[in-house]
């Protein structure tokens, strides 16, 4: 979500002071020498670049309207209603030019299941495990479309969908999760990510699937990204045992190919593992613990840690450390991590902001910190001391404990920048 700033005094069908907007791809137009008449509008991601031209009523911007929220769909109202300046007031230049920085994405997490019922509900697991204490059913927060509408309406930057029994399912016989996508994509203008069952697989009839067909179907029926989780863990074992180089079969490798890395984020599972001293494990370790929003140090008084990547939703270890990981899905095409740390789940105590620090420092990929926010002050640490581009919440939202705009409006005191 970056800037707009028009560069011409009447930028129709953009407002003269438009809020960010919602880019994805990295070509851009480069910035005229002074002032020129097609270059509607700017917007700065490392460097200052042309983001919308025009050339009478024939209007073409990087970034996407449709996608970014009430104030896209206004400049898509503006343009079928209305009609481009003409003469002088048509290639009049800007008084100045100044794009806001681009923000910090605060994202929704809905986790989708089948109840017991076989309906289709969203959930929220304590440190995964999505059963009540009580009656042991499964913990139901609404109804996936009703609740991301609702999450859109608040301020979500994105809105994520998360499979979570589709690593045991024959994904593309699952119809109320496409459904849903479907009918959400109808109802929320901010992108949509969706995971669960990226992989290849067989059905019962011998029919094979790949993961890329799997990501054609989220695709069609209304996602932006997918979120690739245990089948990222396959990629990087054939990444390592093939000297640190892909052979372009890897669902990493086919669906960034296809549709560009930037829709293809990895989501990670790991849990921590104690020890002594550095010297202990070969894996990379974070330490010393124990510092007062950081991780605790460990039941023996351990003052170090590393973080094994799980799969299976955490009911499994691997072999790799996040690091390990985070390089090898970088090196193979990925365009983003999601770091849902299994320890900090449902606690509300806080992000794990070692993780964040550690793969921040290992790869140059845009990190979403994932697991423990209880309040506003959590989204600031992960933000700020983590350096994570995007925090993603579930369980406080889904509760109402912690109202999306309640996030926002107290970031915005804080001079991280964010999209209101």
């Amino acid at each position: 979500w970056s800037g707009v700033a028009p560069m011409l005094a009447d930028p129709w069908p953009l407002d003269k002071d438009p809020p960010r907007c919602y880019f994805v791809h990295s070509y851009r137009v480069p910035m005229p020498e002074g002032s020129a008449a097609w270059a509607l509008a700017c917007s700065e991601y490392g460097e200052r670049f042309v983001c919308a031209v025009r050339h009478g009523n024939c209007v073409a911007t990087q970034f996407h309207p449709e996608k970014s929220g009430t104030a896209g769909l206004q400049i898509l109202a503006t343009w079928l209603g209305g009609s481009a300046p003409s003469g002088p007031a048509a290639v009049a230049p800007a008084a100045s030019v100044q794009p806001a920085p681009p923000a910090r994405r605060i994202i929704a997490c809905l986790d989708v299941r089948a109840n017991d019922a076989g309906d289709l509900v969203v959930t929220k697991g304590d440190q995964y495990d999505v059963r009540e204490k009580g009656d042991g059913g499964v913990r139901n927060h609404g109804k996936p479309v009703a609740l991301a509408e609702r999450y859109y309406q608040d301020g979500a930057d994105e809105v994520s969908f998360l499979n979570i029994t589709a690593f045991r399912d024959m994904v593309l016989a699952d119809q109320p999760m496409l459904e849903v996508l479907r009918a959400s994509a109808q109802r929320v203008f901010v992108p949509l990510t969706v995971g669960g069952g990226i992989r290849s697989y067989v059905d019962g009839n011998g029919q094979s699937y790949s993961a890329l067909d799997v990501a054609d179907a989220y695709f069609r029926a209304g996602a932006d990204k997918i979120s690739i989780g245990s089948d990222a863990v396959d990629a990087t074992r054939a990444f390592y045992a093939a000297g640190r180089k892909g052979d372009g079969t890897s669902s990493i490798e086919l669906i960034s190919t296809k549709y560009g890395r930037q829709a293809v984020v990895v989501s990670l599972d790991p849990r921590r593992v104690y020890v002594a001293d550095r010297g202990s494990t070969e894996h990379h370790c974070v330490g010393p613990l124990g510092s007062e929003k950081g991780t605790p140090k460990g039941p023996n008084g351990e003052a170090f840690a590393w973080y094994c990547c799980t799969v299976k939703g955490g009911r499994e270890d691997s072999e790799f450390d996040v690091v390990q990981l985070a390089q090898a899905v970088e090196a193979l095409g990925a365009g983003e991590l999601l770091l849902n740390c299994i320890n900090r789940d449902g606690q509300g105590n806080g992000y794990e902001l070692e993780l964040i620090q550690q793969v921040k420092s290992c790869c140059t990929l845009p990190v979403i910190a994932s697991s423990g926010a209880g309040c506003p002050e959590h989204f600031e640490d992960a933000l700020r001391l983590g350096e994570a581009d995007a925090a993603l919440a579930a369980g406080i939202f889904h509760r109402e404990e912690v109202p999306i705009q309640k996030v926002k409006a107290y970031l915005s005191t804080t001079c991280i920048p964010v999209r209101c």
